[in-house]
């Protein structure tokens, strides 16, 4: 979940590595810190708090050389303080490292140095490893390649998942990395090379890169790049192309990147869509499944695999699935399935979701079911992520990076993708060619139907001024919009710290109803016409306790006068597609209620973008 950033080349390091930083903050906004080699001595500047304290800090005071690495900090082993913050030198300040991930035989490697008169500085397991690499380093006097060979004899020794960038004092044209469970990528540019964490860090640089994967490690060393896996083996680094606008990482006019990202949906919508459906437009098609049409009317389930914002996408996916394909689908948490042995029939697909295809659950989830001998897909919005290229398959999102914390375009990007997936499955079985051409129609619908929804931006500001000061909120929400009521009150919770629950709808009266009253407003996603006056008796039930009540509803189907405080109208849509649409309003209202209560809207606490440390 950190953001690591490294830097070889012929210019000024400390500009760079700062600029790439600040492209990865969303990362991690704990602490930062950098690290140059600067006239034969390790010179390094840590703050607490984000990355523009540290830049203050940095170039007022002169760090200056053509060598360095930095670190953004999501705090794992110990607090937020600058002794804690990275880069970490070792004891004799002769190796400098940068780490994300978590060493899990930290203790018992830092019981061994200690004995050998090591002394430690902060709390965390980074110091540890930078300590672990100096005495291996002491030890290998000797060696032509010492500096390499102290990280590659250090990382034997290591349990548990790192990325790490490593330089030397004595080694003024060498920098090392390593990963294992967590992303590297190295930017190769002209007379320069770049190591980070994420790919965004490296665009605005260089367009060419080598994706590492786990048990390699790459040294750079006099302007050669030379990977070798950890028993020595010699690799050919393979350098792919990024094809990635550096402006869409920007602002613009926008104050923040979530409310810049809830108005590229419809751009975002628009490219998951581009060239996937059939030219009769009767079915979507995929070109990366690796699946035929013939394996895929084999598969009997599909089971689900997500964290967070992609669970709820999945939970959807199990709905629309199950209605045009009738398919039966389960739904999993990654973090949990990893652990527990599920049963599963042996013409199931497995299909794991996440945004930035980092995501430590759910690579663990996927590599538990290749293990198994399942088929496996991917959906994710990362070309070259570690669960793009683990899968058998995949589709990728086109949505664009997502810098806000809180994911917004890439969520209903996946929701496109599963509906279309569902079409697609459906009419593999027993979905009619009227049926699909209704379908696709209705879905190639939906960029435009987003541009109109985004359109009450104002009037749902309005709203939010009227709950800003609520402490407690409920969603409800019936079939495919229960999904979309637990992303409402996650995206509540995430970016105003507010305390929201989603619940089925008619689950309301076996325990939630309890907590109904005057000061816990009630959101209810009314949109469905075959169970709206279900859902119109739902709002009554919460009237009568004298809770307010926002409703989200369609244009044909608008509430009784007067039933609910305060009503969101979004455009009528196909039933695929409302669950998109449903969403708009959700995203919008937690925007404008965090920031009318002054909370740090793309940086929430605690929280961090990419999730790639258990």
């Amino acid at each position: 979940m950190c953001g690591i950033v490294g830097y070889i080349g012929k210019r000024e390091a400390t500009p760079i590595l700062l600029e790439g930083l600040k492209r990865l903050e969303y990362r991690g906004y704990d602490s930062a810190g950098v690290a140059v080699l600067q006239n034969e001595k390790i010179e390094y500047k840590k703050r607490t708090g984000r990355v523009a304290e540290l830049s203050r800090a940095a170039l007022n005071n002169g760090l200056s050389g053509t060598l360095g690495i930095c670190h953004t900090r999501w705090a794992t082993h110990g607090g937020v303080t600058e002794e804690n913050a990275h880069p970490h030198l070792s004891n004799d300040g002769k190796i400098a490292l940068v780490h994300n991930g978590v060493i899990e035989n930290y203790l018992s490697i830092k019981k061994f140095l200690t004995s050998k008169g090591i002394t430690f500085y902060s709390e965390t397991d980074t110091e540890v490893f930078v300590n672990l690499i100096a005495y291996h380093y002491e030890k290998e006097a000797e060696s032509p390649n010492r500096f390499k060979e102290s990280v590659r004899r250090s990382l034997k020794h290591i349990e548990g998942t790192y990325g790490i960038a490593a330089i030397c004092r004595d080694c003024p044209d060498e920098m090392v990395g390593a990963r294992k469970g967590s992303p590297l990528i190295v930017g190769v540019g002209e007379n320069e090379y770049l190591i980070a964490s994420d790919v965004s860090a490296l665009v605005s640089r260089t367009s060419n890169v080598v994706y590492l994967n786990d048990g390699e490690l790459v040294s750079i060393k006099n302007g050669e790049l030379s990977l070798v896996d950890y028993e020595e083996k010699t690799l050919k680094p393979e350098i792919h192309q990024v094809d990635w606008d550096t402006s869409e990482g920007e602002l613009g006019d926008f104050e923040h990147f979530m409310l810049k990202e809830i108005f590229e949906q419809s751009e975002a919508i628009q490219n998951a869509m581009r060239g996937r459906f059939s030219d009769d437009e009767s079915s979507a098609k995929f070109g990366g499944l690796n699946l035929s049409a013939q394996e895929l009317r084999q598969i009997d389930r599909i089971l689900f695999c997500a964290c967070g914002t992609a669970w709820h996408a999945c939970l959807v996916g199990e709905y629309l699935i199950e209605r045009y394909a009738r398919i039966p689908v389960e739904v999993e948490y990654a973090s949990e399935f990893r652990y527990r042995n599920a049963p599963l029939d042996k013409n199931t697909l497995v299909i794991v979701i996440s945004q930035s295809g980092e995501t430590i659950d759910t690579l663990a989830a996927l590599k538990e079911a290749k293990r198994k001998g399942y088929r496996t897909l991917a959906i994710n919005n990362s070309v070259g992520s570690t669960i793009a290229r683990e899968s058998d398959g995949g589709i990728y999102q086109h949505a664009g990076p997502e810098v806000g914390v809180a994911s917004t375009k890439a969520f209903t990007s996946q929701l496109m993708i599963l509906s279309m997936m569902a079409v697609y499955f459906g009419r593999l079985r027993d979905l009619s060619f009227q049926e699909g051409l209704e379908c696709v129609k209705g879905l190639k619908r939906v960029p435009e139907l987003v541009e109109n929804a985004v359109q009450q931006n104002d009037a749902i500001y309005k709203i939010a001024e009227k709950y800003k000061d609520m402490t407690d909120c409920l969603f409800l929400g019936r079939q495919d919009m229960f999904p979309i009521a637990l992303e409402g009150a996650l995206k509540l919770k995430e970016i105003s710290y507010i305390h929201a629950e989603g619940y089925p709808a008619a689950e309301m009266k076996h325990g939630p109803i309890a907590l109904i009253s005057k000061d816990c407003p009630v959101i209810v996603l009314a949109t469905q016409p075959d169970i709206f006056g279900k859902l119109i008796s739902n709002i009554q039930e919460v009237k009568a306790r004298g809770a307010p009540v926002i409703a989200v509803t369609c244009e044909s189907h608008p509430l009784p006068e007067g039933l609910a405080d305060d009503e969101i109208v979004i455009p009528d849509c196909h039933r695929a597609a409302l669950p998109i649409l449903a969403s708009i309003p959700m995203q919008l209202l937690s925007y404008h209620i965090a920031k009318l209560r002054g909370c740090d809207v793309d940086k929430p606490r605690n929280l961090a973008k990419s999730v790639t440390v258990e």
